[in-house]
């Protein structure tokens, strides 16, 4: 997929300065949330996947509000897990609302569930609810749930969880797990967790892999570049780590996937999805992708976190549209578009998106205006 910028798209930062943001949504009364999944902190640690360190432990996971131009924390000390420098973090993922207005929050994880009860009574990995009347929460689900990951997962080796993101459908909530490769469904009272569908790792063929002096990137769960001296194989495994869901006008989830190591450039993809869990290729030649939405015509909105491996070091990302007879059109490539992490569509019909996600205390929100005139179309 070979891709050229069309517009030149500004944007406006309205909120800046946040802990590595990773979710955001607009409530029935039009204020914008957005989850911070924090800095972790001085309490227990446990091993990150990579073996690149311990996370530690803390309370500094936050729910900030923009409403009428100002930003607020409006529930801090929620849990969160990060190196010391804050990087890496996992804690509050994805926050949504149901047709009532109750305020569903994922909280992530992003290491082996084993590990977990180490660090005390912490709630990652839960999803919670949020009583706004008075800005308190309580725990209604567990995702991380180490017995239903091994059986999914059946690596012991490997077994990670890490909620990432979250879909409201009716009484249904609808979970991607980026760790164990997955998604899965859980009422709304927390009953009745299952699997919808397992994604499965796929052959690359010709993999370009990480040279010693790269970008140490998501070092929470790759090796550093140091590690790899040997040459590439010919080919080698690929995990999906989807990072996001949602449900379309003909009833089926779409799931856009990050794919894993080595993060190979147009080899991301979004799946199709059936209620039975049946999966087909949807799109595909994308790189790095993060997020997605639908608006009321049917374009699927997707996001990429970056444009290249995440190894090379180039922050650039790009919002993609495609339409409903599959052409595609680039509305933002870089130009300040630095490493989003999830966008929404506003009442207003603009853009909002998390820019520079995933790192601590540089985090901002973006609006980008919705120029639905644009028809150029890229392959």
């Amino acid at each position: 997929m070979t891709a050229q910028l069309l517009t030149n798209t500004s944007f406006e930062i309205i909120a800046d300065n946040l802990d590595n943001p990773k979710g955001l949504t607009f409530a029935p009364d039009g204020s914008l949330y957005i989850t911070e999944a924090g800095t972790g902190g001085n309490g227990p640690s446990i091993p990150a996947p990579s073996g690149q360190g311990n996370l530690h432990y803390g309370r500094s996971g936050a729910i900030s509000k923009i409403e009428n131009g100002t930003v607020r924390r409006i529930l801090t000390g929620l849990p969160s897990v990060a190196f010391p420098d804050g990087s890496g973090a996992a804690g509050p993922h994805d926050i949504k609302f149901d047709a009532d207005g109750k305020a569903y929050v994922l909280l992530g994880y992003a290491a082996n569930p084993a590990f977990r009860e180490s660090l005390g009574d912490n709630n990652l990995g839960t999803i919670i609810t949020l009583d706004l009347s008075n800005n308190t929460w309580s725990s209604i689900a567990d995702i991380t749930n180490c017995e239903v990951i091994k059986k999914i997962v059946l690596k012991d080796s490997e077994v990670a969880s890490n909620p990432l993101s979250l879909y409201v459908d009716g009484n249904r909530l609808v979970i991607v797990d980026a760790g164990a490769n997955s998604l899965f469904s859980i009422n709304t009272d927390g009953s009745n967790l299952e699997l919808i569908a397992a994604i499965p790792e796929r052959i690359l063929t010709n993999p370009i892999l990480p040279g010693a002096k790269s970008e140490n990137f998501d070092r929470g769960h790759v090796p550093a570049p140091g590690a790899y001296h040997q040459a590439p194989p010919s080919q080698m495994s690929i995990q999906s780590v989807p990072t996001d869901v949602v449900k379309g006008a003909d009833g089926a989830y779409y799931v856009c996937e990050f794919s894993g190591f080595p993060f190979p450039e147009g080899e991301a993809r979004i799946y199709k999805t059936s209620v039975n869990g049946e999966l087909e290729v949807f799109a595909s030649g994308f790189t790095q992708l993060i997020d997605m939405t639908f608006d009321a015509e049917g374009n699927l909105y997707v996001l990429q976190h970056m444009n290249q491996s995440g190894w090379k070091g180039k922050p650039d990302g790009a919002l993609i549209k495609i339409a409903p007879n599959s052409e595609r059109t680039m509305l933002m490539e870089g130009n300040g578009l630095e490493m989003p992490s999830a966008l929404t569509i506003g009442p207003d019909g603009a853009f909002y998106i998390i820019n520079r996600g995933g790192r601590p205390g540089i985090g901002q929100i973006i609006r980008v205006e919705n120029h639905k005139n644009i028809s150029h179309s890229y392959i």
